[in-house]
């Protein structure tokens, strides 16, 4: 018993020296923290998620201090967050421009598979079979959940064989963003009262789309004429939004002929299109009034004259000609006098 009491007794002295040398040391050499790193770290939401792009919250907050980072950085925390870390950094927190992440596939070509899969369900695994997966869209999702599983905030999940973001949850880590093997998935900026997706990623051509999806963008460019701010670019065979010409207007997602286009999470619903008004009717054209009869029948006669008139004049003409002829023989037959005049008649 002496043995064990004295054994205890020796780790008790051992322990308190050496806790004292760990003490001694760390107050030699600690490394001296900026108070407003701690102060930062406090107001983050802990969730350590990197979407600000650096290693956990702690290191967002060293950044913060460091000036190589901006104090609106934290997806997680927001518009409250970024106001706080610019009251204890003293600046200004600068306008925050919401984001969230977003699936661009409907999952409306889940019915058409290449051929059938088993196997670990994982999208990762899937994309790296022949073919890309089983799905006979190349550009659809393939729903096995590889977004949902690393994702902090319980914000996505799988719905019907295609991933489907819950908005209310999401802080837009871009967690999501990074694991999708399709790259389907995009951070999109809310900055209109209406938020206009085009959930499509395929750049196949049209015939090809029909043929493996029921909605899919088939590069009609519909919309892009349509769209008054001309935010809408064709890039190959798929339409895509400038959110920074964007004004949420919607024209285009009633011009969309498969129903694709969505203002904020649903398809709007086809507005009936006004008949063209008739184009005026063109001015009768006047019709002359018919000419009275009495002025016609003075024509009729003047018509059956003329060739009369004609044959009286000729005849007159023949006659002169004939009495011309008479008198010159008449002269001649005369006989002559010379030397002498001729009697006058008295």
């Amino acid at each position: 018993m002496t043995k064990v009491i004295f054994a205890l007794a020796v780790l008790a002295i051992m322990g308190a020296i050496f806790g004292a040398i760990l003490a001694f040391a760390a107050k030699v050499f600690a490394v001296e923290k900026d108070p407003r790193e701690e102060a930062i770290a406090e107001c983050l939401p802990g969730a350590n998620c990197g979407g600000c792009g650096f290693p956990g919250c702690a290191g967002y907050a060293a950044a913060v201090v460091a000036g190589t980072a901006p104090v609106n950085a934290c997806a997680a925390g927001g518009e409250a967050v970024s106001v706080k870390i610019a009251e204890i950094m003293g600046v200004a927190a600068g306008e925050t421009v919401k984001q969230l992440a977003v699936v661009h596939c409907t999952g409306c070509g889940i019915d058409f598979s290449k051929y059938n899969y088993q196997g670990v369900t994982d999208c990762l695994a899937a994309s790296r079979l022949p073919g890309g997966g089983p799905l006979a869209c190349d550009f659809g999702c393939l729903g096995m959940g590889t977004c949902e599983k690393v994702c902090p905030f319980d914000a996505i999940h799988v719905v019907n064989g295609v991933a489907v973001v819950d908005e209310d949850k999401c802080k837009a880590c871009s967690k999501c963003v990074d694991a999708c093997p399709r790259h389907l998935i995009a951070l999109e900026p809310y900055k209109t009262k209406k938020h206009v997706t085009i959930p499509c990623s395929s750049h196949a051509k049209g015939p090809v789309v029909t043929k493996v999806c029921t909605n899919g963008c088939i590069g009609c460019s519909l919309c892009a004429k349509a769209c008054p701010k001309e935010a809408i670019t064709m890039d190959n065979f798929l339409a895509k939004i400038d959110y920074d010409k964007c004004i949420g207007c919607g024209i285009c997602a009633q011009k969309c002929p498969r129903g694709l286009i969505t203002v904020d999470g649903v398809v709007p619903e086809k507005k009936p299109v006004p008949p063209k008004p008739a184009a005026p009717a063109a001015p009768k054209a006047e019709v002359p009034a018919e000419a009275p009869k009495a002025a016609e029948a003075p024509a009729a006669p003047a018509a059956e004259e003329a060739p009369k008139a004609t044959e009286e004049a000729l005849k007159a003409f023949e006659k002169a000609v004939a009495d011309a002829g008479e008198a010159i023989k008449a002269e001649e037959s005369a006989p002559a006098v010379s030397g002498e005049e001729a009697p006058k008649a008295e």
